[in-house]
């Protein structure tokens, strides 16, 4: 028992430490290219797309966050929007880069390019392009402190004058990279299963990162390591990463104890794909990710996991939801079609 325990805490400490540091990384880049989205994208329908379909790829919440605010704003349309909803996986891509980095690229791949046909159809057969929108329409998901100037300061003054956060952070770097090195953190007991070098790769890439990491919080300005990595990533994402992936890691792993679930799905894969649009239709993180393991696992077949990544949005249309009922409702049927379209034809193309 305390083997087993002490597998799913390694594996939960892996894929924590890998969606963390991408978060981490992704919310400074997200700080530091504000206002690459312009009002002139309103001129420019098939940038839109595009530029939504990029958006939409980005691992988490962030880019469909932009989107559905640019959507409320008016200066994106519903094509852009959709291809935005299609192409996400949610926080679901972290964990999916961290546990299968390769065929998490056919997946993304698959994602963008229906994004893309999708927003393009859309384009051609809609009259109204801003569904549930009226003049009174506001953004949501105003993240205001993303509009100050984030200067870096040098190294040497921050370390001088350091904060309680910075050196928090700081030693919460070195931790993880000690622990990484220790070999505490790392991919070679994912799932029991033997990844070839999947483990390496996700080592030295933890490596990496952590170390990129520490080098921003070294120099990085107060405000950026105050609100956005201690604020919003470390007290708002790592709890609730954590447990997430402890508690379904733990529960499939009690499961396949006592049940053999790769039997069951294997011989009712359809009602396992009808489970994984449902689910999808949740807009929150978390849930999705009991299918990203199972994939993972090899339990279920790619076409559900791609049904329920083509559905799923995470928490990223939450705004739209508050906002405009009609657009998110919408959305959602229209990736509930696709899922199954798609699904379907995976199952029985045995993809």
């Amino acid at each position: 028992m305390f083997e087993h325990l002490y597998t799913i805490l390694q594996q939960t400490l892996t894929i924590t430490a890998f969606v963390l540091g991408m978060m981490m990384i992704i919310e400074f880049i997200n700080v530091k290219t504000r206002g690459l989205l312009s009002t002139r994208l309103q001129a420019s329908p098939w940038i839109q797309i595009l530029i939504g379909a990029f958006m939409g790829v980005i691992p988490g919440c962030l880019g469909t966050f932009t989107m559905v605010s640019l959507y409320i704003h008016g200066v994106v349309n519903f094509p852009a929007l959709m291809a935005a909803l299609i192409a996400t996986a949610g926080d679901e891509a972290f964990f999916m880069f961290s546990m299968f980095p390769g065929k998490a690229l056919t997946i993304t791949g698959i994602l963008f390019g229906l994004s893309i046909l999708v927003g393009a159809i859309l384009q051609f057969t809609m009259k109204n392009k801003f569904i549930g929108l009226s003049e009174t329409s506001f953004p949501l998901h105003d993240q205001a402190e993303c509009h100050h100037d984030h200067h870096e300061h040098t190294g040497r003054n921050n370390l001088k004058n350091i904060t309680f956060v910075r050196a928090l952070l700081i030693g919460l770097c070195i931790l993880v990279i000690g622990l990484i090195l220790g070999g505490v953190i790392d991919h070679g007991h994912e799932h029991g299963h033997e990844h070839g070098g999947d483990e390496e790769w996700i080592h030295y890439t933890l490596l990496a990162m952590f170390s990129v990491i520490l080098v921003i919080v070294i120099v990085a300005k107060e405000h950026f390591l105050q609100e956005h990595l201690w604020e919003h990533v470390i007290k708002v994402h790592l709890p609730k990463i954590f447990f997430w992936s402890f508690g379904v890691i733990l529960v499939i792993t009690l499961l396949n104890h006592f049940i053999d679930i790769q039997s069951f799905t294997s011989n009712n894969q359809y009602l396992v794909l009808l489970l994984a649009i449902l689910i999808g239709i949740i807009p929150e993180s978390g849930p999705h990710l009991v299918f990203v393991l199972l994939f993972a696992q090899g339990i279920i077949p790619m076409s559900v996991l791609l049904a329920n990544s083509i559905v799923q949005d995470g928490h990223g249309a939450l705004p739209l939801l508050a906002e405009s009922r009609k657009a998110f409702l919408l959305s959602k049927g229209i990736k509930i079609v696709l899922g199954l379209a798609v699904g379907f034809a995976g199952l029985l193309l045995g993809f």
